[in-house]
């Protein structure tokens, strides 16, 4: 595995997309275990993207407009519908939940799972980024796409574990003031919205 990989591998996690925001949005408002299984999930739901540029089903979501609208679409509703729940604080986007006990944990992880599962940009990200990094004479191809999106899914658990914790860490200020929460509020919930039209503008 290449040190190109690596690097390339690394600026990729840490420029903030939706896994991210929704990560800091769940450590500011349900604490730090919260976060973590907002980051879980969301590693997690690379899991199908990286399967699909394996087995080969994200050359045909490149190539056909029905299956890469169809996932695109729905994508793009459910940011939508996480920007409302936000503005709302209600659903997986309350804000103001329990942050005790772990009830809830598995429709946060669901929650970032679906996140990453219906971006079909993902997919095709998968299908264009592995390939280039493939040393010849290092093994098969699978098997080194299979590495190398290893390497990714746990570099993503990682930064979205820090990303989550120090949301956390400043959570409890942000709750205690109502203003600085609504204003929290209104971002995150602008920025599911930015993500969702930039989803429906996106082409293959």
């Amino acid at each position: 595995m290449s040190i190109e990989f690596l690097i390339a591998a690394f600026i990729v996690v840490l420029i903030p997309g939706t896994g991210v925001v929704y990560t800091v949005a769940v450590g500011l408002g349900k604490g730090r275990r919260a976060s973590l299984a907002a980051a879980l999930g969301c590693t997690f739901g690379i899991l199908p993207a990286m399967l699909a540029s394996l087995v080969g089903l994200a050359a045909l979501m490149h190539t056909s407009a029905l299956v890469f609208q169809t996932v695109k679409y729905a994508g793009v509703a459910y940011l939508l519908y996480l920007a409302w729940q936000t503005l709302k604080d209600s659903g997986p986007m309350d804000l103001k939940a329990d942050r005790g006990g772990p009830s809830g944990f598995l429709k946060v992880a669901t929650t970032g799972a679906l996140i990453n599962v219906l971006n079909p940009k993902l997919t095709v990200f998968f299908l264009a980024f592995l390939p280039q990094f493939i040393v010849p004479g290092s093994g098969s191809e699978t098997s080194q796409m299979a590495a190398m999106g290893a390497v990714f899914m746990a570099m993503t658990f990682a930064v979205f574990v820090v990303y989550g914790q120090f949301a956390a860490a400043v959570g409890d200020k942000v709750l205690s003031n109502e203003r600085v929460l609504t204003w929290m509020r209104r971002s995150v919930a602008a920025a599911f919205a930015g993500f969702g039209l930039r989803l429906a503008l996106s082409e293959r």
